[in-house]
């Protein structure tokens, strides 16, 4: 198995060969926050939003966005995810919502980055319904929370 590095030894770009990797279980847990306006929280909560269930909507996208990270970050590489679990909570006290992804598979390379990218696409998909009535939303706090499985084990961020 080769080293891994995203560069060849003529400093080249390239996919790390995963080739020689255990296929394994592993799992990520990412999470992120978009703080808005407490009138643009109580319009999404009531379901009163004229673009529709922002939520439902949002949900989907970070679902698509998983399955699709392969496309999105340079260099990484397409897996075939087994679950991607999103979770959308209002956040009264930021005032906002949160989300937290769950993404899943059995392979050779982890996926953190499919679990990043559900959170940021799920974030980017409200503030685009949102956007009309608040322009001041803001996304933060992406972070990667936990992963499981392959050689480096289970990593938890400490609070």
């Amino acid at each position: 198995m080769s080293e891994l590095t995203h560069f060849d030894a003529a400093g080249a770009a390239r996919m790390v060969d995963v080739g020689g990797k255990d296929s394994t279980r592993r799992r990520a847990v990412a999470e992120g926050l978009i703080q808005m306006q407490p009138e643009t929280l109580r319009l999404i909560e009531s379901g009163g939003h004229a673009k529709g269930d922002v939520l439902g909507i949002a949900r989907i996208a970070a679902i698509m966005g998983a399955k699709r990270t392969a496309e999105l970050v340079p260099l990484c590489h397409p897996l075939p995810l087994s679950r991607v679990e999103i979770v959308l909570e209002s956040a009264p006290d930021a005032p906002g919502v949160r989300c937290a992804a769950t993404v899943e598979t059995n392979g050779r390379t982890g996926v953190e980055m499919e679990a990043l990218c559900a959170v940021q696409v799920a974030l980017l998909t409200i503030y685009d319904m949102c956007k009309a009535v608040d322009r001041k939303m803001i996304i933060t706090g992406v972070q990667l929370l936990e992963k499981a499985g392959g050689r480096s084990g289970h990593w938890r961020r400490e609070t």
